[in-house]
């Protein structure tokens, strides 16, 4: 990936709507240049999925949440790949802080919070989970062309 590949990626990160016609002036590249190299990132994987995120307004979840969890011994995968069954759980860090793994996860409603973290704690290999429920969030700007 060169500077070129960097830079279409930072404008993507921040918009995937935005038009190759854009992108390339953005870039002063030509829009056949954009195209390809798009094509590229996609075809290397590099580009997973071009998606939407949804306003808080448009979300069933009303508990969002990270929860650390710590894992004993070389449980780790084994354990991650238990979390990724859970529907609540969206995303799994490895970490090499105090934590061994962080889920993200949205939850319902309090009670359904609490079902989930009692799910959590009764995976094989899990010693010791600490949850923290998210009250507000903000992302940076996205900032125009």
């Amino acid at each position: 990936m060169d500077e070129l590949d960097q830079r279409l990626l930072g404008y993507l990160r921040r918009d995937s709507r935005l038009p190759v016609a854009s992108l390339a002036a953005a870039t002063q590249v030509s829009r056949a240049t954009v195209k390809s190299r798009i094509d590229r990132l996609v075809e290397r994987g590099i580009i997973k999925a071009f998606t939407i995120e949804t306003g808080s307004e448009f979300r069933k979840a009303s508990v969002s949440a990270l929860v650390q969890v710590e894992v004993h011994g070389r449980l780790a995968e084994r354990v991650t790949q238990q979390l990724l069954r859970i529907t609540e759980v969206h995303t799994v860090h490895s970490t090499n802080g105090r934590w061994d793994l962080i889920a993200e996860l949205e939850a319902s409603d309090l009670r359904k919070f609490d079902d989930v973290l009692r799910a959590i704690r009764s995976i094989e290999g899990v010693t010791l989970s600490e949850s923290n429920i998210l009250l507000s969030s903000r992302k940076s700007p996205i900032t125009s062309l």
